[in-house]
């Protein structure tokens, strides 16, 4: 089949490299110049499935206020007259239970532990080169009161036989041995061996490399303006630099995939959620990070990468803006300087935003719509690096006719 996949982030490319394995004719549509652009770009790095967990919680809601009136808050929240927004809110406070976030959460590891698997048969078959490590991620707790409350998320990682470490702050200074020249206390940490870390953007671009290699076409620099459907099948891709037709079309358009949807009285329930990064050279290699560190505190994770540190997090809700405030920048020092103070050199960092496509499951959509030749890979909010191998995967398969190796059925637009 002739397949038009629109977007060119990881997840759009990954979708792309999986169905030009499964022997279809694959053309990768974006308006950027190539690919990983965007979202992809500069992420926090840290390959997580065992951290794949919802944002909506039990306690959720009485957190985030609390965290909003912090100066170097994880959270920030922009109320606009935006309809859009205030459904997304509604409908993620609506998941801020026990039971959903039980089920959300089975859902999100399942798919991400494929998804490592995924990766890491890619990796093995290809010899892709991004700057990897294989050598765990370690979820810093500050406060005791943060360390016991990690007991919902340990009996999840149970049910699942994902292994795991609970650690002391000698653990942790064992697994990190940066941490010991820490200014800041903490209690210990929860420690997931068998994660992994990388930089999307070179992992994107060397994959894309490959795809084409093998046949795919990639339009860069192309906008997209509409789909074209007739008699319930989308018959074309209108773009700045004429139509494309194809048998089959893959939506992979991140926060932006429900304006192109919209028109074709197609709903996804997603948001932009911003995130920042700062990438700083590393000055003291034995006192920089040796994975990824999860502060729990702050919601930043701390990431090596090759000869750079990436700092990233937090969370701000506040429409398709990219405006880059001096004091989200301090707030990402703040955390890995209070943790590693001389690792890197933070003042000379390139400070990056972000807007990750969050659901308000926090679970991607993958799979058909109602039009029967119309497919949906996107919402990964901020697990498109983790998920992008497995997600591109099972919609291949799905594409294809196959069954998926995993359960996808609830990963589909009907779920809502």
């Amino acid at each position: 089949m002739k397949i038009a996949v629109l977007g060119s982030g990881v997840v759009g490319v990954t979708s792309a490299w999986y169905l030009a394995e499964a022997g279809h004719e694959v053309t990768v549509i974006d308006r950027q110049e190539g690919p990983a652009l965007e979202t992809s770009f500069a992420n926090a790095g840290q390959i997580s499935p065992g951290y794949a967990s919802p944002w909506a919680a039990p306690g959720i809601p009485v957190k985030a206020i609390k965290w909003m009136l912090k100066k170097h808050s994880p959270l920030i929240v922009r109320p606009r007259p935006d309809p859009a927004m205030l459904r997304w809110l509604a409908a993620m406070l609506a998941n801020c239970n026990a039971r959903a976030y039980a089920i959300n959460k089975s859902r999100m590891v399942r798919l991400a532990e494929y998804s490592r698997d995924c990766l890491d048969t890619l990796r093995d078959e290809t010899g892709i080169a991004y700057d990897a490590r294989t050598q765990g991620t370690l979820q810093l707790f500050r406060k005791q009161k943060d360390l016991d409350a990690v007991a919902k998320d340990v009996a999840v990682l149970e049910a699942d036989g994902v292994p795991f470490e609970l650690l002391d702050t000698a653990g942790c200074i064992a697994a990190e041995p940066g941490l010991a020249k820490a200014r800041a206390p903490f209690v210990g940490g929860l420690r997931l061996p068998h994660d992994e870390t990388g930089d999307c953007f070179k992992f994107t671009n060397a994959l894309a490399q490959m795809a084409a290699a093998r046949g795919v076409e990639f339009r860069s620099g192309t906008a997209i303006h509409r789909l074209v459907e007739e008699g319930g099948r989308i018959v074309r891709v209108d773009t700045d630099k004429g139509p494309v037709t194809a048998d089959a079309y893959l939506t992979a358009l991140g926060s932006f995939s429900p304006h192109l949807l919209a028109p074709l009285g197609l709903r996804l329930p997603i948001y932009p959620v911003k995130g920042y990064s700062l990438t700083v050279p590393i000055t003291r290699p034995e006192e920089a990070p040796v994975s990824t560190l999860l502060d729990e505190t702050y919601k930043v994770a701390v990431t090596r990468l090759g000869d750079r540190i990436r700092i990233g997090g937090m969370a701000e809700v506040s429409g398709y803006t990219l405006t880059l405030p001096e004091t989200r920048r301090e707030t990402l020092i703040h955390s890995a300087a209070s943790l590693f103070p001389e690792a890197g050199d933070f003042a000379a960092g390139t400070f990056w935003s972000g807007l990750r496509p969050m659901t308000p499951d926090s679970t991607p959509i993958i799979g058909a719509t109602r039009y029967s030749n119309l497919y949906l890979n996107t919402g990964h909010g901020t697990l498109g690096w983790t998920m992008a191998c497995g997600s591109g995967q099972v919609i291949a398969d799905l594409i294809s006719g196959k069954r998926p190796a995993i359960e996808a059925g609830d990963l589909s637009l009907a779920r809502y």
